[in-house]
């Protein structure tokens, strides 16, 4: 756990505000110019090789994942309509740059977050941070990682059976899942994001592994090839005070979550009715995200947490115009309300 102070710096006039802002627009120039230069030197180097180098080295395509480490699912997808490219840029990963000086937005709260980070979803730019690398207890907050390690084993076609241990759970659930049946995969993982079953966890997870045990180690395998350095997983829905990280890293599984498709289309429904084997043949399931039931303007989703450890946690991002911005709230006594206060600046800042 992190020791250092809150980095969230506030800027002390509107210049100062417009100077933060000219900040994030020439570090993104740099970005850009960094990138283009590093992009001429691979290709000088490969053609002074000449196309050698190891003989056991294999090339990887754009995205693709190294021998032994499962494919994103953001990299076997499309491209959502709002969404940004297949693989976010630097792998999707929040540098803090705690050096870089005053952050673009400034958040006054007597009662702040325990930790939090808001950051433009597509460059990654970070706009208002509080201990963003303080590693805590994240709740549900885990089934982003749930839904995404599902996503690539199984097909929204799939069926997985309700077993005993499926019903075993405790906390939120779907709560309607039929004993000894077949349910689609689909219903499942809006069952999984929306009223955030626990249920659908443990169905997804033993139809994807063979087993809860095997689904978290899948979990954490993904989370080391991903360069999530403060993320750890015991329970595949969240209720185990072990399953930790910070908001730096949720950000990051944020960006990757939205990439794709499937997942974006899912966590971004206020209300959804999907087929399921009970009467009738279909159930309605409602999202927990605050700020789509309150119908936030652009809200795009992401996904809600609550345990008594970790405390009520939200990611949630939003798109108005060419600009879609990201929040982390750990820990947030009002993380809806707290939510919409940081967008609003952030979307500020950024016109």
């Amino acid at each position: 756990m992190s020791a250092s102070p809150s980095p969230f710096l506030r800027p002390s006039s509107p210049s100062a505000q417009q100077a933060a802002h000219q900040r994030v627009i020439r570090r993104r120039r740099a970005v850009a110019v960094a990138f283009v230069l590093l992009l001429a030197g691979i290709a000088v180097a490969g053609a002074a090789l000449g196309g050698g180098g190891r003989p056991d080295a294999q090339a990887l395509a754009p995205g693709a994942a190294p021998p032994g480490v499962a494919p994103s699912a953001a990299a076997t997808g499309g491209q959502p309509a709002n969404g940004p490219l297949t693989t976010p840029p630097g792998g999707g990963l929040v540098d803090l740059e705690t050096d870089a000086g005053e952050d673009a937005v400034e958040f006054d709260s007597r009662k702040p977050p325990k930790a939090g980070l808001l950051i433009d979803l597509d460059s990654g730019e970070v706009l208002w941070r509080r201990r963003a690398d303080d590693v805590r207890s994240i709740a549900s907050l885990t089934k982003m990682m749930t839904a995404m390690v599902a996503a690539q084993r199984l097909e929204p076609g799939d069926d997985a059976k309700i077993t005993d241990e499926v019903l075993a759970y405790s906390g939120s659930g779907v709560g309607v899942l039929p004993r000894g049946k077949r349910v689609p995969v689909k219903g499942l993982m809006y069952g999984l994001m929306l009223p955030s079953g626990n249920d659908a966890a443990r169905a997804l997870a033993i139809r994807a592994t063979g087993s809860q045990r095997r689904f978290v180690a899948a979990m954490n395998a993904q989370a080391q090839a991903w360069g999530l350095s403060c993320t750890s997983f015991a329970s595949v829905e969240g209720l185990s005070e072990r399953n930790r990280s910070c908001a730096a890293d949720l950000a990051a599984m944020g960006r990757r979550l939205l990439a794709e498709p499937r997942l974006a289309e899912i966590v971004g429904t206020r209300r959804a009715s999907v087929p399921f084997p009970i009467k009738g043949g279909r159930l309605d399931l409602y999202n927990n995200n605050p700020l789509l039931r309150s119908e936030y303007r652009g809200a795009i989703g992401v996904k809600t947490g609550y345990t008594r450890e970790a405390g009520r946690s939200l990611v949630a991002a939003a798109k108005r115009g060419d600009e879609r911005l990201l929040v982390v709230l750990l820990d947030s006594y009002d993380p809806g309300r707290q939510a919409e206060q940081l967008l609003d600046r952030g979307f500020r800042a950024l016109d």
